[in-house]
């Protein structure tokens, strides 16, 4: 899921696979693989740069619950600096997007709970 998306994003973006791996910093047999689907578990570092050149939130490209990629947005220095938190602590990704699946849980949960009336 995440190569696909990364891979549309590319093409939107009119990028080649060497021009986004160039300009990302990142192999590009590497990303090959990424947007193959072979390698599905790439790094939030290596997400980070991608998304950078791309012009979208890291989270566009690791959302699970729809196949539509979110509208390209910039992260803000203040996102930019909670990811490079994240990773300095340690946080593996799975415990990262553990935790956005838990908090749209309880988005839903609390919508369905107190709906508007």
């Amino acid at each position: 899921m995440i190569g696909k998306r990364i891979q549309k994003l590319r093409s939107d973006k009119g990028l080649s696979l060497s021009e986004l791996a160039d300009k990302a910093g990142v192999a590009k047999s590497y990303l090959s693989a990424i947007e193959r689907d072979i390698q599905d578990n790439p790094s939030i570092h290596v997400l980070e740069k991608l998304a950078g050149v791309l012009g979208v939130a890291v989270s566009s490209l690791i959302e699970t619950q729809s196949d539509d990629i979110a509208a390209p947005e910039t992260l803000d220095a203040e996102w930019t600096q909670l990811v490079r938190d994240a990773m300095a602590s340690g946080i593996p990704k799975e415990q990262f997007r553990d935790f956005l699946e838990y908090t749209r849980w309880r988005q839903l949960q609390e919508k369905n709970t107190h709906p508007k009336s």
